[in-house]
Parts: C-alpha cells; structure tokens; sequence
C-alpha cells in the first residue's frame, strides 16, 4: 500500500520513498544498483554473464561480405557543393557501388591559393583515408597500414606538411628492423 510519502519502485516495485536516477523512480537500494551499473559496467557485464544464459546485449546484426570485391573503373556517384566558414566552396564528390559509399573527394576552386595548400592537402589526407575505410565496410577490402601509408604519401603536396610527416613516422612501424636502430 502506498502513502503519500511513497511509491513503487520502477526497478524493483517496492513501496519505497523514490526519487529520480537515471530517469527511473528509485528506491534508495536500486539508486545503488543503477550507481554501481553506471561506475562499474564491467562487473555487471561480468555478473549478468554468471547468472543468466544470454548475452547482457543483444547482438548486433551485421551483415559480413562473403569476397573481397574488385573497384569498377567508372563508379556511380554524387556531387556535393558546400561552403566553409570562410565562405569558400568546396565540393564533394562521393563514389558508390550499389548505392553504398566508397570513395570520397573534395575540392575547393581554390586549389592554387597558396594559404589553402596545408588545408588541401590535410583534406586530401583524410578523403583517402574515409575511401579506404568505406571500402573496407561496404567491399570487404582488406585495410592494411601499407595501403593506409600509400594513401597518405599520395596526398602530402610539399615535404615537411603534415601527411608527409605522418608518412614519415607511421613508416617506421612496417621495418621491425629499422624501428630497433632509432
């Protein structure tokens, strides 16, 4: 029976004084248990794993590519105009096969501004990089550092910016030799 002091617990449904956690109605040992679940997800996951026959979470469907998957020479594709806070327009052109993505550009009709030129080519760094990765995701293409340092030594403009000397210190992991001389 409730008084005007108490009500049902959402968590456990006592007729305790509750007050709000979390957005439930909780009695003062569940605002506990919702303290320890939030400071300590670890041990719950461990626990709920002990007392139940079922996963803590539901699995995730994920939907796995059965072959690695050749890049056509023409893509489909759609082009996107944009402007930065500098009121510059930039486009962005995204690649598709079978309305997924997997290649991204960007261009600016500034390309030849020198002051946009380390801008340009940190974009052109992660464009390359986006594109590796959704290739990955959507064509099951294998994502190597190899391929990831080609991609970022293709898109450095001048020695010394910054996918240059990205290139140069990520290339120091691929030559377990040379990585024990430095």
């Amino acid at each position: 029976m409730t008084t005007p002091d108490t009500e049902h617990c959402e968590i456990c449904g006592a007729n305790k004084k509750t007050t709000n956690s979390a957005g439930f109605k909780a009695c003062p040992t569940c605002r506990v248990i919702i303290s320890h679940i939030k400071n300590h997800p670890e041990r719950i996951k461990k626990l709920w794993a002990e007392l139940q026959d079922e996963p803590i979470l539901p699995k995730r469907d994920i939907q796995h590519i059965q072959e690695e998957m050749e890049l056509p020479e023409v893509l489909d594709g759609k082009r996107y105009m944009t402007v930065d806070r500098e009121n510059n327009k930039w486009y962005l052109s995204v690649s598709e096969v079978n309305s997924q993505p997997v290649e991204v550009f960007a261009s600016t009709a500034f390309d030849r501004d020198h002051e946009l030129q380390s801008r340009i080519s940190n974009l052109t760094t992660i464009t390359r990089l986006i594109s590796l990765m959704l290739r990955h995701i959507f064509l099951n293409e294998p994502l190597t550092l190899q391929k990831c340092l080609k991609q970022i030594k293709r898109s450095s403009r001048q020695k010394n910016d910054l996918p240059d000397m990205l290139f140069g210190v990520l290339n120091r992991y691929t030559d377990p030799v040379s990585n024990t001389k430095k």
